[in-house]
């Protein structure tokens, strides 16, 4: 008898049996005998759906405060409401908070009673976006893994704010009023495993100081950056994904080997004002150059390899791995010329 294995199934087995296992860890930590009595210490103006005692749901309910938060739950949905203040006293017993959300309120730095945060100690997700926050929240909890406060007003990242967030995985800032004064060389020290990273829609002229190491994400679209500094991307070995559309691009601003990283993956460089295709690496996959000012296009230049050498290595050779290409938006005429398909032999999509 032979036993096949479909890796679908089997990724689909271990997901659920993660899941499984997370879920009965929370149920654990809690006596059924006592679920029952739950109910009643719920906040009157909250639901705590019996079926997952840890979580408690206070969202779109028109709250102007937070309601005293009981000692069981992991899981606070604030979202949608008119918050003003963060204080102490509703976290008394709230010893085991894993995830806050409270986007969409009118959360001020003012009205955050210092200190409160970071006593949560448990503390995985903070979600504070669509607030009134001016400058990012201090102190915050060491363990953190995500940190997302996009659509504020941010303007000002305080000193040594994020020095001991060495789990955050993830810090989105995105759609703020970060001018290129508020990233200092040291603005970002002490995450060092930072995965993503999003900028996007401020007010930065220049590329960023000192992006962690680790970081495999960088967003940094709709902002003024003009210049891609020399040998910017060595400091950033691992970046994949670079998302750099909607900015002030021109083809002087970009060193001649300033894209050409073996990291990046995914590159996106929409409505810049480039005439050329820059130089890529050979492990690009997908490259996104729409609505640029680009004329016309070269397979010869472009190419990563030679023409000759791309052509004698055949389909399953070391050949560019480029699959998707993105012109449209240009000055480019079809058809696509013919060394553009011998040079990306695995394109599976070019729009043009």
């Amino acid at each position: 008898m032979t036993l096949k294995v479909y890796p679908n199934l089997l990724l689909l087995f271990l997901f659920n049996s993660a899941w499984t296992r997370t879920v009965r860890q929370v149920y654990d930590e809690l006596d059924p005998e006592h679920w029952s009595r739950y109910t009643f210490e719920c906040p009157r103006e909250c639901f705590c759906p019996p079926s997952f005692p840890n979580a408690l749901y206070c969202d779109n309910k028109g709250l102007k405060e937070i309601p005293a938060i009981p000692a069981r739950i992991w899981y606070l949905y604030l979202q949608n409401n008119f918050i003003e203040t963060i204080s102490e006293k509703p976290f008394v017993n709230a010893s085991h908070l894993r995830w806050i959300n409270l986007n969409k309120n009118k959360i001020t730095n003012d009205g955050i009673e210092s200190g409160v945060l970071s006593k949560l100690k448990r503390l995985l997700y903070l979600f504070l976006e669509d607030n009134e926050l001016e400058e990012v929240p201090a102190p915050l909890p060491g363990g953190l893994e995500q940190l997302r406060l996009a659509r504020n007003k941010i303007s000002r990242i305080p000193e040594g704010v994020f020095s001991n967030l060495e789990n955050l995985t993830m810090l989105d800032l995105h759609h703020n009023s970060l001018l290129d004064s508020a990233l200092q060389s040291d603005t970002f020290q002490g995450l060092n495993n930072l995965m993503q990273l999003n900028i996007a829609k401020n007010s930065l002229k220049k590329m960023p100081l000192s992006i962690p190491a680790n970081t495999l994400q960088l967003f940094l679209d709709n902002n003024s950056i003009e210049v891609i500094p020399e040998n910017y991307f060595s400091t950033i070995p691992k970046v994949t994904f670079l998302r750099l559309n909607y900015n002030k691009l021109s083809d002087d601003g970009i060193p001649p080997n300033g894209f050409n990283v073996s990291s990046i993956l995914d590159l996106q460089l929409s409505h810049n004002q480039l005439t050329k295709i820059p130089p890529i690496n050979a492990h690009l996959e997908h490259l996104h150059l729409d609505h640029n000012r680009i004329k016309s296009v070269n397979g010869t230049q472009i190419c990563p390899v030679s023409i000759a050498i791309a052509e004698d290595y055949g389909f399953y050779g070391n050949i560019p791995r480029l699959r998707y290409l993105r012109l449209d938006g240009n000055e480019i005429k079809p058809p696509i010329p013919l060394d553009i398909m011998i040079c990306f032999q695995l394109l599976q999509a070019v729009v043009i």
